[in-house]
């Protein structure tokens, strides 16, 4: 109840300061998480778009990403969990290394571009390769500011994919 003995009810509020906080665990969180298995690296934060960025750069991180991200996506499920047990409200962080994430965007808006190309012109939906959440978000955001195609996702996890089709 607040002064007026009106009852409240606490929600999360996703301000800079609680996103800085989210960061701020994250961090720590991985960087005892690369003492434990002897990564060099640095942990860069920002937030952008009502979300915290959390980035792991350094040399030989590879093994952090893994075969298509795979790895690099259970990290960052990992580190979620553990703001959310700190916070006690579901984080939408993400998480990066060595600019995986970044470099995989501007591969996916590439896709999306040839692929609106080839069904405006053949007029035939294409339908692409299985993707992840993050994945399929890139590329329907890059077919949603294209003229004359759209996009949808098929099938269940982990095998939905998205398909792109003429508008008509």
């Amino acid at each position: 109840r607040d002064v007026t003995g009106v009852q409240t009810c606490a929600l999360p509020i996703w301000s800079d300061e609680l996103l800085v906080r989210e960061g701020d665990i994250a961090a720590d969180y991985l960087e005892r998480l690369l003492d434990i298995v002897d990564f060099d690296g640095d942990i860069d934060l920002d937030v952008e778009n009502d979300r915290a960025i959390v980035a792991i750069v350094g040399s030989d991180l590879q093994s952090l990403v893994g075969a298509r991200g795979e790895t690099l996506d259970a990290l960052q499920e990992l580190t979620r969990l553990a703001v959310q047990q700190q916070t006690g409200a579901r984080s939408r962080l993400m998480l990066d290394v060595s600019g995986h994430r970044q470099a995989r965007r501007a591969e996916l808006r590439a896709l999306a571009e040839d692929t609106a190309g080839a069904v405006r012109e053949s007029g035939e939906p294409t339908r692409l390769a299985p993707m992840n959440p993050f994945e399929r978000k890139v590329v329907h955001d890059a077919i949603a500011g294209i003229e004359g195609v759209r996009s949808e996702s098929e099938g269940e996890e982990p095998q939905r994919r998205v398909v792109v089709l003429p508008d008509r």
